[in-house]
């Protein structure tokens, strides 16, 4: 099945160039492309996206103020923010602001077909050189975690898992890489948001960071 995505830039030979390179894939077609932040919500409704591709830095609305338009108006169509921006700020916007993958507009081929498809199928993608920004600057961020209390430690099982979800694997790879099943993983990946009070792989990864754990 293919997975059709509404490209959002405001650079016309960006949208081009990323178009061109998806079009080399049989997974993933662009049906749709929109030069704004304000043109998005009615591309959305109109073409019914599977995954959005979304800008950062737009000069009427940019990507931020995008999802939480997209977020106000309950529409769940995932969105994988690109930037050349290696910008720890707004990284951490782009998870607040619901975003669920993030990916420098460098990337290769199969990594950019690689994240539309995790997101596709529901997880979240935090690219590892997106994560080592964030690492250097949640110093200097005020975060917005309910609690600031160190919650219950994880064990060396779930701290492993935990990297692993760090680097953008599914769960599926990461039961391949530890030799166990996607229920088992499944499971700890749950034990593992418990344990940090958070609702999503993204914000287990950044909290844990933010507390020392990885």
């Amino acid at each position: 099945m293919t997975i059709n995505v509404l490209l959002v830039d405001d650079q016309t030979l960006v949208r081009q160039g990323i178009q061109s390179l998806l079009s080399l894939s049989d997974k993933v077609e662009v049906i749709a492309q929109a030069s704004d932040g304000s043109e998005v919500l009615g591309a959305v409704v109109e073409h019914k996206p599977d995954v959005i591709l979304l800008d950062i830095r737009m000069p009427r609305q940019d990507g931020i103020a995008t999802l939480e338009q997209l977020k106000a108006e309950n529409i769940t169509t995932p969105v994988i923010i690109l930037t050349t921006f290696d910008d720890h700020e707004v990284v951490l916007q782009g998870i607040k602001a619901g975003a669920k993958g993030y990916l420098l507009k460098d990337v290769s081929l199969d990594c950019l077909v690689d994240a539309i498809e995790k997101v596709h199928q529901g997880e979240t993608l935090v690219k590892p050189a997106i994560t080592d920004t964030v690492l250097q600057g949640l110093s200097s961020l005020k975060s917005d975690f309910a609690s600031y209390d160190k919650p219950e430690a994880l064990t060396a099982k779930e701290t492993q898992v935990l990297r692993l979800m760090a680097g953008g694997y599914s769960n599926k790879e990461i039961a391949d890489a530890m030799f166990k099943s996607q229920g088992t993983i499944k499971n700890q990946v749950s034990t593992i948001l418990a344990k940090l009070g958070v609702r999503d792989r993204t914000r287990a990864v950044l909290k844990a960071i933010e507390l020392g754990f990885i």
